[in-house]
């Protein structure tokens, strides 16, 4: 009896690896480094602070819309054509957002770049599927997930740095020798695969583009809207349900769907995207409450916070080494990821313990820990949630997988940003109410300050303990998130590497 190949040969797998990870590294960049860049954005083109928020919206909007529609361009232009699209289209809107003389053209461009850019993660984790055998997926997976999780470290301090040294243009135009170095690679070593024909569900795209461009809308604006005070927000959260279930409704009615939900029937698939969106919070909420942390709590400089957090993506690397290795000699995947879930919490735990004035070394040594322990659960889970699906599903399956993990992390930052807030005004009430005339002890700053002066310097000492307790808070719910994902990892089923039959044929 014969067996369908477990997958693909190349030419040239070593330029393949490096010109896929550059593609990923490049999109993955570019979700946080313009972060930073946004103030001097904003004086340059003339852009209110509402305005200037839909440069990063629009980019997170339009891949998210966009990801589902990996699956059918890969079966319609082929995988090698559609990268070479997507990374020739990013690039090309990277120059024109390097260029763009007002908000409107921004935004347009950032537009842009999302559509172009969201196949380029789901598309190069896909061919690193299937151009590794199946016992080496988690030395394939370490390597695709140096970009994934190293690029959103890295954006911030590498904005900051292009920004403060050069000028915001360059957050862009970092892509471009990044872009013709991916395209040369890919049109190299990337061999053209087959294509089929196949009918567009326009019907199907409409109802997920509707819940899914509504769904983040919400989460992006919703702390800058004021969540349901707001009508927009309202609005959107209705869109987004009503999108869903129409999709819902629409996918058991129709033959060919625009998205297989049916992909979720496979265990191992459906709890990696439970565990996917897990970590989308938890990395990238804390990504997203650190950088003020530091600056606002402790008044460091944009290149000291990126020196500070820089080891956290260190730490990544060296766990993403070291478990493809544990995967390749046949590590349990759900002990190692296990282990990965406890380093994480613990590293959360440390960070409750910081105060306003915490040591630059507990905030290095939380990182590495952090960063360790999130590359050892990130890569065992995206290794097992493809282990048993048939190869033919693997692009579209993970279109669906970037997708969770896009959202998990809007829904992470909208969260804890939103907790922070609120959390911030209630503290600081409780912290005012305790000081009276009689029990208030001066600060030692206050001395030879006027009552005005002390009073202010007063309520911004209360403000900054209000602002502290409610980041520790946010970090104490990450911690307990954390933990009560572990026992999750009894629904993964750790892949066979030493079945004498395809491990592909047992999932059709």
């Amino acid at each position: 009896m014969s067996h369908a190949p477990s997958h693909r040969e190349v030419d040239n797998r070593s330029l393949l690896v490096v010109s896929v990870m550059l593609a990923t590294l490049m999109q993955a960049l570019d979700t946080t480094i313009a972060n930073v860049a946004l103030p001097n954005m904003q004086g340059s083109l003339s852009a209110m602070q509402d305005e200037i928020a839909w440069v990063l919206t629009s980019y997170i909007v339009a891949a998210a819309i966009a990801t589902p529609a990996t699956g059918w361009l890969a079966s319609v232009l082929g995988r090698r054509r559609l990268l070479l699209v997507s990374v020739a289209g990013f690039t090309g809107a990277s120059i024109l957002c390097g260029i763009a003389t007002d908000i409107d053209q921004m935004v347009l461009f950032r537009l842009l770049q999302g559509l172009f850019g969201a196949a380029l993660v789901p598309v190069s984790q896909s061919t690193l599927l299937d151009v590794f055998p199946r016992e080496k997926h988690g030395a394939a997976m370490a390597m695709w997930g140096m970009g994934v999780m190293v690029g959103p470290i890295l954006g911030p301090p590498l904005g900051g740095w292009l920004t403060d040294n050069y000028s915001w243009h360059w957050v862009f135009l970092i892509n471009v020798p990044v872009g013709a170095l991916c395209l040369f690679g890919v049109a190299t070593s990337l061999p053209a695969d087959d294509t089929r024909a196949s009918r567009f569900d326009w019907s199907g795209f409409a109802f997920l583009a509707i819940g899914i461009g509504a769904l983040q809308m919400m989460l992006d604006r919703g702390q800058l809207k004021d969540w349901f005070d707001a009508g927009e927000i309202r609005i959107e959260a209705a869109l987004a349900f009503l999108g869903f279930y129409l999709y819902a409704v629409h996918w058991l009615s129709v033959e060919r769907p625009f998205v297989n939900l049916g992909l979720f029937r496979d265990r191992n698939f459906l709890a990696s995207n439970i565990f996917i969106f897990l970590i989308g919070i938890v990395l990238f909420a804390t990504m997203a409450l650190l950088p003020p942390y530091l600056q606002t709590l402790m008044n460091y400089p944009v290149v000291t916070v990126g020196v500070l957090l820089a080891p956290r993506g260190i730490g990544t690397l060296i766990a993403m080494v070291i478990v493809g290795r544990l995967l390749a000699r046949g590590a349990d995947a759900r002990l190692v990821a296990g282990i990965g879930m406890l380093l994480t919490a613990y590293s959360m735990w440390q960070m409750t313990q910081w105060t306003s004035d915490v040591p630059q070394w507990d905030i290095i040594y939380a990182g590495i820990v952090q960063g360790i322990g999130v590359g050892l659960v990130f890569v065992p889970v995206s290794t097992v949630a493809y282990s048993t699906l048939p190869m033919a599903a693997r692009t579209e399956a993970a279109g669906i997988y970037s997708l969770t993990r896009n959202i998990g992390s809007s829904a992470g930052i909208s969260i804890m940003m939103a907790l922070l807030a609120h959390n911030t005004q209630v503290s600081h009430a409780e912290l005012a109410a305790r000081l009276t005339p009689f029990d208030a002890a001066p600060l030692p700053h206050m001395s030879g300050l006027s009552l005005a002066a002390s009073m202010e310097a007063l309520n911004g000492e209360v403000t900054r303990q209000a602002a502290t307790i409610a980041y520790l808070n946010d970090f104490w719910l990450m911690m307990i998130l954390t933990l009560a994902a572990v026992p999750l990892l009894a629904l993964l089923r750790p892949p066979r590497h030493t079945a004498p039959a395809d491990p592909a044929m047992a999932a059709e």
